[in-house]
């Protein structure tokens, strides 16, 4: 394959906007192999591991476990690759380390079982911070499993918080701070500016030098990191005002929901969407997935999510639908601008719609009897 046609860096902005980044094209293969040896040479010799999601929240949780710990080798993971990481501490892992797992909640028990008891078994502890919703019955096995699982309110609490609250140790003023600034983030709060970037900062840094560098100074990023998302941003607008272009608001019930697709920052497209009057928001990207935002007259996102292979929080939810069987079906994602997946996701809108009518219909026929 000529890589020149998949190239972010030679891509115009239009085009760029509507394919998903190079990473996708490579075969999962290739990925694995490479995850599997990085693992193994974090994983060698230490005595604390971290699986952590490497977004603000999750890595603010390393900054924080180093701080208590001393060392400890992280693994980031995404929420679909929870097992996967669990396998390699119990593969690659010294007997008796402290495992941690972060900002991850999986969607059923049964995907993580058996590689759980396996990092388990090889671990001296094993505890999992999170502030998702869990499903009471996945909570349950996983503590069952031998893990101390702390879950915090997710409209109260980011993990960092819970990280800081379950451990027994005194945690640096400016790493508390990190964890609250976080949190403006990750709930949608957004009265802190500096929230925004360290949201950047974790998505366009690799992790470790995230941790490193949020470990030093918190909160308050330094001047060269200040540069480098400035710059980094120029291209971030465009491509949030193309996404904003492409969207559309649908009626859905008692709510507008806007929906639109593109690569972009979704969370700055579904704020200008919010503007426009959308209860809710879609964004659809062009690896598949897709982003829920909602706001003050909409908290369901995560039971959206739950109904498309997906989770989250009320405000804040990600799902990919699974109705991906071949390149093909990609190609006309691309070429539709995710018209399959908007539709899958409008209908479980559409669900839960009829359930509040079919509720509401309840409640007249009551106070009529």
């Amino acid at each position: 394959m000529d890589e020149t046609l998949i190239d972010d860096e030679t891509l115009p902005l239009s085009r760029k906007s509507v394919l998903p980044g190079a990473g996708f094209f490579y075969p999962d293969e290739f990925e694995e192999a490479a995850e599997d040896a990085a693992a193994e040479e974090a994983l060698a010799g230490v005595d604390c591991a971290v699986i952590a999601d490497p977004d603000a929240d999750g890595l603010a949780c390393v900054a924080i476990l180093r701080e208590v710990y001393g060392t400890a080798a992280l693994l980031p993971t995404g929420p679909h690759e929870i097992e996967d990481s669990l396998e390699r501490v119990a593969e690659y892992g010294e007997d008796g380390l402290r495992l941690f797992v972060c900002d991850l909640c999986p969607d059923r028990y049964e995907y993580v079982e058996s590689e759980l008891d396996a990092a388990v078994e090889t671990a001296s502890e094993t505890r999992w911070f999170d502030h998702h919703q869990w499903d009471d019955d996945v909570a349950a096995s996983v503590r069952e499993a031998g893990a101390d699982l702390v879950v915090g309110d997710s409209d109260e609490e980011c993990t960092a918080d819970v990280a800081i609250r379950a451990l027994d140790a005194e945690i640096p003023r400016h790493l508390v701070e990190l964890a609250a600034v976080t949190r403006d983030h990750d709930l949608w709060i957004r009265e802190d500016p500096r929230s925004d970037d360290l949201a950047d900062f974790s998505y366009w840094s690799e992790p470790e030098d995230y941790v490193e560098t949020v470990a030093e100074h918190g909160a308050d990023l330094p001047t060269e990191v200040q540069e480098f998302l400035a710059e980094r941003r120029v291209e971030k607008e465009a491509l949030i005002e193309l996404a904003v272009k492409r969207g559309e608001t649908k009626e859905i019930g008692p709510w507008n929901v806007g929906v639109t697709y593109g690569r972009c920052s979704q969370n700055e497209v579904a704020e200008a969407m919010r503007e426009q009057g959308a209860d809710a928001s879609v964004i659809v990207k062009p690896a598949g997935s897709a982003s829920i935002r909602g706001t003050e007259n909409f908290e369901r996102c995560h039971e959206v999510a739950g109904q498309v292979n997906g989770g989250g929080h009320p405000k804040a939810a990600g799902c990919k639908p699974d109705i991906y069987d071949d390149m093909l079906d990609y190609a006309h994602h691309w070429t539709s601008r995710g018209a399959t997946t908007k539709q899958v996701i409008l209908d479980a809108f559409r669900t839960l719609a009829e359930e509040e009518d079919a509720g509401t219909e309840g409640d007249e026929s009551v106070l009529e009897e």
